[in-house]
């Protein structure tokens, strides 16, 4: 077959291909243009889930009769001031998404510059050019886009649902809105109803007012802001505390230099400084800007500019790590169950229900009522009283071990995690402060105290261990036998020293000194557990991090072993003093906070 040229309809209809995927690509591409031209405020507006109409309209800078002209020729832009690729800092610079619109759709653009008497209008239905045309319009460009790919039907066959296409428009102006806070967005659509974020102030302070209106309040009440820079490159943003989070990577927004990107790398980094916060199946809440020199990152190497390259990976990944980290560090005493959301109060409001009764009910004729409250919230029935009003001051029996200790003393009320109290059912310990009461799972405790500990000793000096006088023998499947043997070097740098014992068993020679008498079966099957997880990308830190955590849980107070007055106290002590104390090593919550007042509200006291 000869080659020939191609004609240019085809062309851009192949470009459109490449940049327009669908409906919320055009969204993308023309609201970038309007970022662009310098727009303060951009309205937004779709029909049939962008399938049908698409509207755009700023207050930009607008364009001459000329430069429309121009605009809708392929590789035509304003956005390069000159080659140099390698420099790049605007949103749009390839010039192909007005002619690959044009291209597939009906498009119509009406703009005006300050410069020019009037508006200039201009219209492109399947690649076909109209004459420029004087216009209507007050300031800024107006671009409306009818009947999405009507000049290649088969893209619709491609296309979801209107509902879906319409939350996929929605995600591109949220991931938009969150890059320019500076900047008005109005969303609307016959598929919901209008939604307007107002320009914010400039600063941390308008970022985050910005992000609370997109991400919810719970994000902005559980925000940390984050911050590290080195060699010219900036990280800045909000981390949400490990108490938020999701169950994919959805919620974590990035942001290379105002523009919104996906990358892995970063992804990476992010899991990598939740990793001591949340458990594996749990994903952290960020909204990360990374800033740097244009010559630091090429934007050029995906046609939708969805993704960028950096040319120092490592200092980035570096830099989100170290910021998220010590923000978190900071904000350790954060638990993970917090009450501002209010989702703790209702899990101590009962919900009671009222029997139902038939029209000739006598209380005389049912010894059974009144229904006890306790039991009533229990799902228990209440027993037979032979008189019935007796039933009222029926409370059961005890649900639970329940010691109350001597007054606390006052100074120790006015510590972060209050005086102990009392320990529940040998595994919750109660404490007092001025303003509250605090409830502790002493295992999750300190679990993360101990490998807080580990991680510290091993920082220092090494992990201190003790030699076993008897090595215990320990017997396993050949397979994880032989997983354990081959990570032996790691493990010893936790002090633990193992040694093959013939097919199917290990010797354990010496245990870190911090676990005391730990049940070395246990810790062991437990740890080729998670080694099977492994895989040699995995980086040697984060690799002797997942040990040290197994670790901390198995020298940890075990849930059920009942503690002395002067050892919760001792425990509460030793949490305020740790980082990272409001969640185990396995993201769980330590504690639950529970202030007066929301104890008033639950008893109806305000």
């Amino acid at each position: 077959m000869p080659v020939r040229q191609l004609p240019e309809q085809l062309v851009n209809r192949i470009a459109a291909g490449e940049v327009v995927e669908r409906p919320a690509s055009v969204v993308k591409e023309l609201v970038e243009n309007a970022i662009d031209a310098g727009a303060s405020r951009i309205d937004v507006f779709t029909d049939g889930g962008g399938r049908r109409r698409i509207g755009i309209t700023d207050d930009g800078g607008g364009m001459t009769r000329s430069d429309l002209a121009l605009a809708v020729d392929r590789h035509a832009t304003s956005k390069l001031d000159d080659e140099d690729l390698l420099r790049i800092r605007t949103l749009g610079f390839r010039g192909e998404a007005l002619p690959s619109i044009g291209a597939v759709a009906k498009l119509g653009i009406t703009t005006r510059h300050a410069s020019e008497p009037h508006a200039w209008s201009l219209s492109v239905e399947g690649g076909e050019k109209s004459e420029v045309m004087p216009a209507a319009l007050g300031q800024g460009t107006r671009v409306e886009v009818n009947e999405l790919f009507y000049a290649t039907p088969a893209r619709l066959k491609f296309l979801k649902t209107d509902r879906t296409e319409a939350e996929a428009i929605r995600e591109v102006v949220r991931r938009l809105g969150m890059a320019r806070p500076d900047i008005a967005f109005t969303l609307a659509g016959e598929e919901r109803a209008p939604v307007t974020w107002a320009a914010a102030l400039p600063g941390a302070a308008g970022r985050l007012t910005r992000l609370g209106d997109i991400l919810g309040a719970d994000f902005r009440a559980s925000a940390i802001e984050v911050r590290a820079e080195r060699e010219g490159v900036v990280v800045e943003g909000f981390a949400a505390a490990p108490s938020l989070t999701r169950a994919n990577a959805l919620g974590q927004y990035l942001f290379v230099n105002g523009r919104p990107v996906r990358d892995k790398l970063i992804l990476g980094a992010v899991r990598a400084a939740y990793s001591d916060y949340l458990p594996r199946d749990r994903h952290p809440v960020v909204a990360l800007f990374v800033t740097c020199d244009p010559q630091e990152v090429d934007a050029n190497v995906h046609p939708a500019k969805t993704e960028v390259r950096f040319r120092n990976a490592g200092l980035v990944r570096a830099l989100i790590v170290h910021a998220l980290k010590e923000g978190l560090a900071r904000e350790g005493k954060r638990t993970a169950a917090n009450t501002a959301d209010g989702a703790t109060l209702s899990a101590f409001r009962p919900a009671f229900t009222t029997p139902s009764r038939p029209s000739n009910w006598d209380w005389r004729s049912s010894p059974t009522y009144p229904v006890n409250p306790v039991r009533a919230f229990e799902g228990a029935a209440a027993p037979a009283f032979a008189e019935p009003g007796q039933a009222a001051f029926d409370v059961g029996t005890p649900t639970a071990d329940v010691r109350f200790e001597a007054a606390p003393a006052p100074d120790l009320l006015d510590r972060p995690l209050g005086a102990a109290r009392t320990q529940i059912h040998e595994t919750y310990i109660v404490s007092q402060t001025r303003d509250g009461l605090i409830v502790v799972d002493q295992h999750a405790a300190h679990e993360r105290i101990v490998y807080e500990r580990l991680k510290a000793s091993l920082a220092k000096n090494g992990v201190q261990r003790q030699i076993l006088l008897i090595p215990e023998i320990v017997e396993l499947d050949e397979a994880t036998v032989e997983k354990l043997l081959d990570r032996a070097e790691e493990l010893c740098a936790f002090g633990l020293a193992i040694d093959s014992f013939g097919p199917g068993a290990v010797a354990v020679r010496e245990t870190p000194s911090l676990l005391g008498k730990a049940n070395a079966a246990g810790l062991l099957r437990d740890l080729a557990e998670h080694m099977a997880e492994w895989d040699e990308a995995l980086p040697l830190e984060r690799r002797l991090m997942h040990v040290a955590a197994t670790m901390a849980c198995h020298g940890s107070v075990r849930a059920g072993r009942r503690l002395k007055p002067e050892e919760m106290n001792a425990l509460l002590r030793e949490m305020e003093d740790t980082p990272n104390s409001g969640q185990c090593n396995h993201g769980r919550p330590t504690y639950v906070e529970l202030k007066l007042s929301d104890i008033e509200k639950l008893f109806g006291r305000r």
